[in-house]
């Protein structure tokens, strides 16, 4: 895997399209996320491009909402972004914007940890810590049994990602905890000073 675009310029570029606090605090949690998994599962020397796509993965949804991960393309096109790291990025939108299929096992994290960290970080804020530090996989599980609750972070979805990862849902939580609580004070801080 092949960065074609640096950490700095992958970060100029999202705050090119997104201005909105949670979009872009989203962005850095789907980032840190990422390169826990790399490092996690056996990628340790892609680890800043594990970041890169989870920085980038929703480049387009602030601006372009109705053309999620279809606008995505153009946008990274134009500013020099390799093909990979476009399929990856597209790939998370697989059956519910676009046909591009997660292959690769970062592009299923992506699609599985997208909507999780959603939830998570819901679930978070009901806490009287607001912080991932001491959650646990049950406090999730019940939240994500409550549909009505964080509606917009698809259950489906990450059940299916669960799957095409051959983990199960509890495990799929677990590891998101985890991966959320090694980048939750650098998120702070860098929206701190935003």
């Amino acid at each position: 895997m092949e960065n074609t675009i640096s950490r700095e310029e992958a970060w100029k570029l999202l705050l090119k399209y997104n201005q909105d606090h949670f979009h872009i605090q989203h962005a850095l949690t789907v980032e840190g996320t990422m390169k826990w998994f790399a490092k996690e599962l056996g990628y340790g020397q892609d680890e800043e491009y594990w970041g890169i796509v989870g920085l980038l993965h929703d480049i387009d949804f602030e601006k372009y909402p109705q053309e999620h991960c279809i606008k995505a393309p153009e946008l990274l096109r134009e500013a020099g972004v390799g093909e990979d790291i476009i399929h990856a990025v597209c790939s998370h939108g697989y059956e519910l914007t676009v046909d591009v299929k997660p292959e690769h096992e970062m592009e299923k994290v992506l699609y599985a940890a997208d909507e999780l960290t959603g939830l998570i970080g819901a679930t978070a804020l009901m806490r009287p810590s607001k912080s991932v530090q001491d959650m646990e996989v049950k406090s999730v599980k019940k939240k994500f049994k409550s549909v009505n609750f964080a509606a917009g972070c698809s259950r489906e979805v990450i059940q299916k990602g669960a799957d095409m990862l051959g983990w199960d849902l509890t495990e799929l939580i677990q590891k998101t905890i985890y991966a959320m609580r090694s980048c939750e004070a650098e998120v702070q801080e860098i929206m701190g000073s935003l």
